[in-house]
């Protein structure tokens, strides 16, 4: 299938990073050696999880709950929240191809975004887990927008759109508003897709809304759904997306 398109908007987590690398007990113990602290590791280790016995899963904990890492996990140490979002970015990956793909859009000529589920309020760049990554793995000059529920970050001047806060993915207000943004632009939802791996939050609502939608596998396949392709490696963008003039 080949769609001809405008605008790409990519899903961050388990989609553009790929955390298969992050072991959570391995950046418990790189905070806790940093902070000259490599006796308490085991014990930290132990509280993390504690709460993702509370939380359900490691990735709750993280998105929801990261003062109560600092403050339980790591003693309500000043140094800590710096020092996991520094050991947290060394051990994620990027998705196969990624960098190759990003490349080969921009060179097309689309307009690149970052669509995530961010939880965190917004700050300067590199204050969050999204805008950290792009940075850490050199890919902020690929992309023009970072969109989230906490607001728009134009990239390319670092402000931030406030307009957007308290939309989300899942309800599809999110993409509402994100639709009426690009019609701004001169672009129509059909000539934009939504890459992401999540049924309920990256296909269904976008889809509805008028986006093409391309269901990312290469973490962990969610099942069929009614995306309009499916690809484990970014690469295959390659070959599917081609610039609309």
């Amino acid at each position: 299938m080949e769609m001809e398109l405008k605008w790409v908007g990519f899903d961050f987590g388990q989609c553009m990073m790929d955390p298969t690398g992050l072991r959570s007990y391995l950046v418990v113990g790189d905070v806790s050696k940093a902070m000259g602290e490599p006796e308490l590791v085991e014990e930290r280790v132990h509280r993390y999880r504690v709460l993702k016995e509370k939380y359900g899963t490691y990735s709750a904990v993280k998105e929801g709950h990261r003062d109560e890492i600092m403050r339980y996990v790591f003693d309500g140490k000043e140094e800590a929240p710096e020092l996991f979002s520094i050991k947290e970015q060394e051990h994620l990956l990027m998705g196969s191809g990624l960098e190759e793909a990003l490349c080969y859009l921009r060179d097309e000529g689309l307009h690149l975004a970052v669509v995530a589920e961010l939880k965190k309020t917004l700050g300067a760049m590199g204050t969050d887990i999204v805008t950290r990554f792009l940075q850490t793995k050199g890919l902020t000059q690929y992309f023009e927008e970072v969109v989230t529920p906490q607001g728009r970050i134009d990239l390319r001047n670092g402000s931030i759109d406030l307009s957007y806060k308290g939309k989300t993915k899942e309800e599809g207000t999110l993409y509402d508003k994100l639709a009426q943004s690009l019609r701004d632009r001169g672009i129509e939802p059909s000539e934009g897709t939504m890459i992401g791996d999540k049924i309920a939050t990256d296909i269904v609502p976008a889809k509805k809304r008028g986006f093409k939608v391309i269901q990312y596998t290469g973490y962990v396949d969610m099942g069929s759904c009614e995306a309009d392709c499916r690809i484990e490696n970014f690469l295959r963008l390659k070959e599917i997306i081609k610039k609309k003039v």
